[in-house]
């Protein structure tokens, strides 16, 4: 049902000379209690803030809280192996090497995502094939996933966008016809699900975040969950300076298994400790604020909230609205810079879809060279992935749920903002006329 609002009378907005309608600034999002300093404090008075050794023995896999936080995310996820790592980067990185990807093997990848996404396969040798996403969700689309297979593809990177699942299913079906490892970045979607499943546990491989501004956080670090237990020893292998122990875990396939630390702290794994344990409040949070904003803006042409698809729990990290500027005649620009007066925090597009960066559209990778593009005749120059082009060029409109402490009142305003804007569509137009015609 849609929030109304029957006794507001809007003043002139803000951007025309009027009173701004949030006056301050919301307050950031604390996550962190006093069980969090507790654990701290523990692991501070044991003096032991790294249990790690790279060398055989039982401390290659790491001290207490490390494999006391890596059960309980096994546990809570539903996943048979859980390896922690120092960032989500970290995790992209090692679950690409544990998937065998070598020089000149394809991985496709979404353009509309955090860049280490997409930069991952270079560090073995691989090439990024883009595929473009579905409008609804921000997500990977299967149909331009297939069309992107060629005989040299031999990975998929998934990545559920704002905290929505992709098609994933779908999109392990294709994997598993192809004979292709399924990675999720579910970065920005713990606990989102898509029937019943869990995000991260329906590919080959998941993983997760937990830097300081997501859903729960232990300051830098991430998790990379696993089913397949080949997977999950090269997982802990590539964290770990595998090529010390390749002997001792008896280990035939050394490929990628060398020289890497992406080991978590004990300090870091006893914050995760906490913070999962309150991970249903943290989210629970984060969705009431988007269920009102969601509300507030459902009957207004022109403004499409975010898609949850059936079947799928979509845990928002970001609250996404697409923008059609023809339909409410005012250009987004425009109409940002007015809840921008309002007082509405927001961005708009996201990233650039990243086949523009440098890196791709110049092919210069490892050492400022041509390797490992090099090794493929794939360029960069002539992609078009028109959906994620329109989305960030002209359509989204983004609020971080994540980063703000809103209660009902707080969410309300913000759609009260958004309402405000989009009553004065009329007169913002004039005004951009004006400032058009100079």
């Amino acid at each position: 049902m849609a929030l109304s609002f029957p006794e507001c009378h809007f003043e002139p907005l803000a951007l025309l000379g009027g009173e701004p309608l949030i006056k301050k600034e919301p307050t950031p999002y604390q996550s962190m209690g006093s069980a969090e300093k507790e654990a701290v404090a523990r692991v501070m008075k044991s003096d032991c803030i790294s249990g790690f050794y790279g060398s055989p023995g039982d401390k290659f896999l790491g001290g207490e809280m490390v494999r006391e936080f890596e059960s309980a995310w096994c546990e809570r996820l539903g996943s048979r192996m859980a390896i922690s790592v120092n960032s989500a980067t970290s995790g992209l990185i090692a679950a690409v090497g544990a998937a065998g990807i070598g020089p000149g093997d394809e991985v496709i990848v979404p353009p509309y995502t955090m860049s280490a996404t997409v930069v991952a396969p270079l560090f073995y040798g691989g090439i990024p094939v883009f595929a473009d996403i579905e409008e609804d969700t921000f997500c990977m689309d299967p149909i331009a996933v297939q069309n992107a297979i060629t005989p040299r593809t031999k990975a998929i990177i998934v990545v559920n966008l704002f905290g929505h699942p992709a098609q994933l299913s779908k999109l392990r079906c294709i994997a598993d016809d192809h004979g292709l490892v399924m990675i999720e970045d579910s970065s920005q979607s713990p606990f989102a699900s898509e029937s019943g499943k869990n995000c991260g546990t329906i590919g080959h491989m998941g993983i997760f975040s937990f830097n300081y501004h997501k859903h729960i956080h232990t300051g830098e670090g991430g998790m990379v969950t696993t089913d397949d237990p080949v997977l999950g020893k090269r997982l802990q292998l590539i964290r770990n300076h595998g090529e010390n122990v390749v002997d001792t875990w008896n280990v035939d396939n050394i490929t990628n298994l060398v020289g890497l630390n992406f080991r978590m702290t004990e300090l870091s794994a006893a914050i995760g400790i906490e913070q999962l344990k309150n991970a249903d409040e943290h989210m629970g949070r984060r969705t009431k604020i988007a269920s009102r904003l969601t509300s507030a803006i459902c009957n207004l042409k022109g403004l499409t909230p975010p898609l949850v698809r059936p079947g799928c729990q979509h845990n928002y990290y970001c609250w996404v609205m697409r923008y059609d500027a023809e339909v409410v005649g005012v250009s987004r620009a425009v109409f940002s810079k007015a809840l921008v007066a309002e007082g509405f925090p927001h961005g708009v597009g996201y990233v650039p879809p990243l086949y523009n960066l440098p890196l791709f559209k110049q092919r210069k990778a490892i050492g400022g060279g041509g390797w490992p593009f090099s090794l493929s005749d794939y360029r960069y120059d002539n992609i078009l992935c028109p959906v994620t082009e329109r989305m960030h060029d002209k359509e989204v409109i983004m609020f971080e749920t994540c980063a703000y402490d809103l209660d009902e009142h707080g969410a309300d305003m913000m759609g009260k903002a958004i309402l405000k804007v989009y009553s004065q569509r009329a007169d913002l137009s004039d005004w951009e006329a004006l400032q058009l015609n100079g």
